[in-house]
């Protein structure tokens, strides 16, 4: 089960780029669009099959991450050049920058014995969730060249923006707040 569950992972992994290349240099978004939902879904499932079956790896505790970010940030950047809008490349930016930050504390509550401070929280799994739901959105829209689902796809990728924001200033003030006690 250890093997199935990295594997879901390293999906995820491989897949980033390919969603990236369909979209942008083959213009295929139905290919992305299928690729970035079946990627989204390991998402899911890689981390719920660890937890019930207890086959949490370490190996599998650096990778999840990178994984997460891999697709959002080859997904982000399909999306930002599909659609060369320049509001979708301000949220992207925000986004991904959140990204590195909360990756930067985490590091750091590590190296500092305060890592229950960066532990993932519902409103940071709310903000993945719709940002994947954005990104699917996008790559449908673009599929089936529909204005109006971009328009709703922006929307729900500012929501997840401001999400992502929050979060990002609820684990950086973890992060401080427990510093201050060591």
């Amino acid at each position: 089960m250890q093997a199935f569950v990295l594997g879901l992972t390293l999906f995820r992994i491989s897949s980033a780029p390919f969603i990236f290349i369909s979209a942008v240099f083959f213009e295929n978004y139905w290919l992305s669009f299928w690729l970035f939902n079946l990627a989204a879904l390991t998402d899911f499932l890689d981390g719920k099959l660890a937890r019930d079956f207890k086959v949490v790896s370490k190996l599998g505790e650096i990778l999840d991450p990178i994984g997460d970010k891999l697709l959002l940030l080859f997904s982000l950047a399909s999306v930002m050049l599909v659609t060369q809008d320049g509001y979708i490349g301000f949220m992207a930016v925000f986004i991904l920058g959140r990204e590195f930050w909360v990756s930067a504390l985490r590091e750091f509550s590590a190296n500092n014995a305060i890592s229950d401070s960066t532990k993932v929280t519902f409103l940071a799994k709310v903000k993945t969730t719709i940002q994947f739901i954005s990104i699917s959105m996008f790559l449908l829209s673009f599929a089936i060249d529909n204005a109006l689902l971009v328009f709703l796809a922006s929307f729900a990728l500012l929501l997840s923006l401001l999400i992502s924001l929050k979060s990002g200033v609820n684990y950086t003030f973890n992060v401080f707040r427990k510093n201050k006690r060591m």
